[in-house]
């Protein structure tokens, strides 16, 4: 027999030798428990368990949110909230510029600025500032249009022009007109002269998108209509409707009075229509 064969018959005898472990109770030596075991069993069983622990490892890992307690490992959860995030961040950016454009339209408004002027929220756009700025000074032919249009909208309105305004507009005030409306001079306002705490009215039905105080010409309220019209109420000396309110027609809006440096008691009435001035006294008669 040879002595590589006589090591195989050892070692086979030692893995398959039957052993027995015991435990005793160490006053009494009473058995408590025995279990018959050899080394190939014990080996199978570790190599078992160990092959288990790897699986269900893995599995929790692979499958299941426990993954997210293991360090290195992301949050599926707070994927999720940075991506709506995210979205919701480029969203309200978007509204703020879009705010900011209007807001600044609103001051254009105030201060009788056409240059610019976008009083309507959904064609505010941002601008592509490499655009190049077309020639928009009209032409003789289309002064002349306008003025052929302008003057059949003033005296023949029922037969021959159709009234781009469609809505029925009541006066704000009944007084005597004072300073008219002079596009040339920029003077896109008609100032009429009232007493003090006169009703001042809204034209028709609509919406408050500011009311307060301005240095430059008080108290002053700005109504958004139907049809892109906006009705501009300036040197007012209190208002009785605030931004966001909802109007009615005829509905008082604010009371005449001497305001600031002002000594006498007006109201500067504007009309725009589309982001563009109007001549109030075309659609409105204020005597």
């Amino acid at each position: 027999m040879s002595a590589k064969r006589l090591k195989r018959q050892l070692l086979k005898k030692k893995l398959f030798n039957k052993n027995r472990l015991v435990i005793l109770n160490e006053d009494t030596f009473e058995e408590i428990f025995s279990l018959k075991l050899n080394l190939m069993n014990v080996f199978v069983s570790l190599t078992v368990s160990t092959i288990f622990l790897i699986t269900a490892t893995t599995f929790i890992i692979a499958f299941t949110p426990l993954r997210e307690y293991i360090p290195g490992y992301s949050s599926t959860k707070l994927k999720k909230e940075a991506t709506q995030l995210a979205i919701k961040s480029d969203s309200l950016e978007q509204v703020m510029r879009q705010n900011n454009l209007y807001v600044e339209s609103i001051k254009k408004v105030l201060t009788g600025n056409l240059d610019y002027a976008r009083l309507n929220k959904d064609s505010i756009k941002v601008e592509d500032k490499t655009t190049e700025v077309a020639d928009l000074n009209p032409s003789q032919t289309d002064l002349k249009l306008r003025e052929q249009v302008r003057l059949e909208d003033k005296y023949n309105v029922f037969e021959k022009a159709k009234p781009r305004v469609n809505l029925v507009l009541l006066p704000p005030v009944k007084g005597h007109i004072v300073e008219k409306y002079n596009a040339k001079n920029k003077h896109y306002n008609i100032s009429i002269a009232l007493t003090k705490n006169t009703p001042i009215k809204s034209i028709a039905n609509g919406t408050v998108i500011f009311s307060d105080w301005t240095p430059t010409n008080g108290q002053v309220i700005i109504i958004r209509h139907n049809d892109g019209i906006l009705s501009v109420y300036k040197r007012a000396a209190s208002l009785t409707k605030s931004e966001g309110d909802v109007v009615k027609s005829g509905e008082v809006i604010a009371l005449a009075g001497i305001t600031g440096t002002y000594p006498d008691v007006q109201l500067h009435f504007e009309l725009w229509k589309d982001g563009y001035p109007i001549d109030p006294t075309q659609f409105i008669d204020f005597e």
